[in-house]
């Protein structure tokens, strides 16, 4: 499996077309010479408290149509591709509505995303109903697979990899017994924390577990900045050394302000809805400085392909690489290799049929999925605030070894 940094960091020109995919059979235009032309479309948070998550991955599914558009990914196609998006913002709320817009778009033919667990299971009716494929870089709510929705798909490993392994780099690597888990009522959070919870109990770990609600100044939740203060007086009356937060960088830097500030000393440790920069910056350095937070994601490394993928990325989006950004490209990729093998067959029903049996080399890990769309395989990665900056300090399975 490739290995990567965390850089925590146009569109391309649409081709007029008539797509037709109703009955699961699409008939492209085309005008002489022309190729037929296929749509992509992205869904996910493009605005919002925690936009930029969702942006580094609309770009990184745009730059993956570019170069297959190019020839550079996939060598000559058969086809066009071009680029669609629609804003979720991450809301439950929002997202049918988003996913109605695709699904009625007669030209797209496959979906990347939608990117947040909530979203991706307020969608996810509409998008199995019209049979129209979505594979996410980053939706890890257990339950999304177990809906029986044939058409879903995802490139990272769920809460209950995820949970387990964060409960057992805190039991065997920190060594602590006591830890005080917070998660923001979100399917994310609220999945994440109750696999973590469930584990830490087979660690004999004793944990004291609070929902605090998403605040309306972050995302689409009921909860407001005030309750933090509460919340962190509860904490540091606990005495627990590890506070785990599960949701989203701006919840969670709102929440770390109000500890420090409450004068919790302990150890700040969080899930990949928190790494991201911005993280850093919203709580402040000083405060952000020494967090912990996991992600199925590894970070981009010093290698060629890395390298030239991060290069053009920046030049892209005008921001480094960032949480989620290669595992979009590669849910980008998988796509487009199955709609090359399909030829002049692509339809909404050939894709999903062919991302079922697909085995496909992306820069992050060879992807392949399992009957219910989970991707095959399993690493959880650690990462920690340094000087203000994120760095990787390995998998949770090394850094318990090696302890």
């Amino acid at each position: 499996m490739h290995r990567r940094i965390i850089r925590i960091g146009v569109p391309l020109v649409a081709v007029a077309l008539t797509l037709g995919t109703f009955g699961g059979v699409a008939t492209a235009s085309t005008s002489h010479s022309s190729k037929p032309t296929y749509t992509i479309a992205y869904e996910g948070p493009l605005s919002g408290g925690n936009a930029q998550l969702g942006l580094n991955m609309k770009y990184a599914v745009e730059l993956a149509i570019r170069w297959a558009n190019e020839g550079k990914t996939f060598g000559k196609l058969p086809f066009k591709l071009q680029y669609t998006e629609e804003d979720d913002q991450g809301s439950a709320t929002e997202s049918p509505t988003a996913a109605e817009a695709l699904v009625t778009n007669s030209s797209v033919v496959a979906v990347v995303g939608p990117a947040f667990s909530g979203a991706t299971k307020a969608a996810e009716p509409d998008f199995s109903a019209a049979g129209l494929a979505t594979v996410s870089p980053s939706a890890t709510n257990p339950q999304l697979a177990g809906e029986g929705w044939n058409n879903f798909f995802r490139v990272v490993a769920d809460d209950n990899a995820q949970g387990p392994y964060d409960a057992d780099y805190i039991a065997k690597a920190l060594k602590l017994k006591s830890v005080y888990t917070v998660d923001d009522a979100s399917s994310y959070g609220s999945g994440l924390v109750g696999a973590l919870d469930t584990r830490l109990t087979h660690d004999g770990v004793k944990f004291t577990h609070q929902t605090a609600p998403g605040t309306t100044q972050c995302q689409a939740g009921t909860g407001n900045v005030q309750e933090y203060g509460a919340l962190a007086s509860q904490v540091v009356s606990s005495k627990a050394p590890l506070l785990f937060y599960g949701g989203y960088y701006c919840d969670f830097a709102l929440f770390a302000k109000a500890l420090r500030a409450a004068g919790y000393k302990g150890q700040l440790m969080s899930d990949d809805g928190s790494l991201d920069p911005h993280y850093v910056s919203e709580a402040t350095r000083t405060v952000a400085n020494d967090t912990l937070v996991t992600c199925a994601c590894a970070a981009l490394q010093n290698n060629a392909e890395d390298n030239a993928f991060g290069t053009a990325f920046k030049q892209l989006a005008g921001f480094a690489s960032g949480t989620y950004t290669p595992e979009a490209f590669d849910a980008t990729n998988v796509i487009i290799s199955v709609m090359k093998s399909l030829g002049s067959h692509v339809t909404r029903k050939a894709i999903v049929k062919a991302l079922h049996k697909v085995t496909y080399a992306g820069i992050t890990k060879t992807i392949t999925f399992e009957k219910n769309g989970n991707i095959s395989g399993k690493t959880i990665y650690v990462y920690k605030v340094e000087n203000g900056k994120i760095v990787e300090l390995g998998s949770t399975l090394s850094l318990i070894a090696s302890s």
